[in-house]
């Protein structure tokens, strides 16, 4: 499969994990007033694991991950309250992976930091192998460290191609038992590549596991063009001034400022059709002036929304060189004052990004799309909104 065939599946992706579950309407309205700037999140857990076949085909599936990864983030944002999101990252398929795991690999444990989940994403590479589909949902399962709040969504999604059932070791019955035990909701999507005979095994394993699956049509995701607008580059901008209002601390901190910077890179040179908007650099500035962006582990702005957050116990030694400047008694007042600044910032994308929507909304609407074309960029996103609602959660409304 060809560059296409990865930004089919990862649009999928983000498709599936915050969609309803049908593909959403191109004229569904989405949200045009300002949006107030985040608060510290108070929503319950949403824990999601990507599974990503890497094996020799699979370089657009792995496109389509980088643009995105942002996208399915800020889709989950509109849950209200703002949920406490958590990712994960394997990665599966490739001989360079142990044989003896099944070429599985795990790439990123659940986590906050998305910057982490971003880096990871970016550093996978293709090789050819097998494509064990309940190895890596075993793996997934076994692994990570769910959440155990009863209210949380847990959600896997295997995407890839090839039959469903190449693994002679982990049977998928096994594996949907295990995931309807531990209570995870596993969706499929399978990267369509002239071998139709072999989706009925991905979805009949989907709905085993109490999930839902998307096929991707590969052929069209890398001829894609998403609407350019007036704000795009004002939005992004912002995104890179947000930066600066982030204060280092301890062991992580240079790490992490270092990792943010990498990160609004990668976006900016995340495949784009030709004539098309840098979707990635975009979302990711939206996502950056959201609630679920957070690193509080190496930023003392977000570390402050901790309820027992206490400056003085900082030790000088885990200061960044700008805070071992000021007084004891001048630090607290100059992280208030940071996160003013982002707060701004933050709510100068929420307005640009609102109007940008509505010209992108207004853009599509004219040329309404395909089932098919669909399935690129709403399908994930269509599965997410109905296994949220199905959870509890409060999701926006769609358009009837």
């Amino acid at each position: 499969m060809a560059l296409s065939f990865r930004l089919a599946a990862l649009t999928a992706v983000a498709a599936l994990a915050v969609g309803a579950a049908v593909p959403l309407s191109a004229d569904e309205p989405r949200p045009v007033a300002p949006a107030p700037a985040p608060k510290a999140t108070e929503g319950k857990p949403i824990d999601l694991v990507i599974c990503l076949d890497v094996s020799g085909s699979m370089d657009g599936l792995i496109a389509s991950a980088k643009i995105q990864l942002w996208n399915v983030v800020n889709e989950l944002a509109r849950i209200k309250p703002t949920p406490n999101l958590r990712v994960g990252l394997y990665a599966y398929g490739a001989t360079r992976f142990d044989p003896k795991k099944g070429w599985v690999n795990k790439e990123v444990d659940l986590t906050e930091d998305l910057d982490e989940v971003y880096k990871a994403l970016n550093a996978l590479k293709t090789g050819g192998g097998e494509e064990y589909v309940a190895r890596v949902t075993k793996a997934a399962i076994e692994e990570q460290k769910w959440s155990t709040d009863k209210d949380a969504l847990k959600v896997i999604f295997v995407c890839g191609n090839e039959p469903v059932d190449q693994d002679k070791t982990v049977a998928l019955d096994d594996a949907a038992a295990q995931a309807k035990k531990a209570g995870i909701v596993v969706n499929t999507i399978y990267c369509k590549w002239g071998r139709d005979n072999e989706i009925a095994g991905w979805a009949a394993f989907s709905e085993k596991c109490g999930g839902r699956h998307v096929n991707i049509d590969q052929n069209r995701a890398g001829t894609q063009v998403v609407v350019k607008t007036e704000f795009d580059e004002q939005i992004v901008k912002l995104g890179e001034d947000l930066n600066k209002t982030y204060v280092a601390y301890g062991r992580d901190g240079k790490r992490g400022a270092a990792n943010q910077l990498e990160q609004d890179k990668n976006a900016a040179n995340a495949p784009a059709a030709p004539g098309g908007g840098q979707t990635a650099a975009v979302e990711r500035s939206v996502t950056k002036a959201g609630a679920l962006y957070r690193n509080s582990t190496w930023d003392l702005v977000d570390k402050m929304k901790d309820k027992d957050f206490d400056i003085t116990k900082i030790k000088d030694e885990d200061l960044c060189d700008e805070m071992k400047k000021l007084k004891p008694e001048e630090r607290l007042a100059y992280l208030k004052k940071k996160a003013a600044e982002r707060e701004e910032l933050q709510k100068k994308i929420a307005e640009l990004s609102a109007k940008r929507q509505k010209k992108i909304d207004e853009e599509t609407a004219k040329a309404p799309k395909t089932d098919a074309e669909k399935a690129l960029d709403e399908a994930f996103k269509g599965v997410i909104r109905d296994q949220a609602k199905a959870a509890g959660f409060a999701v926006a409304p769609e358009k009837k």
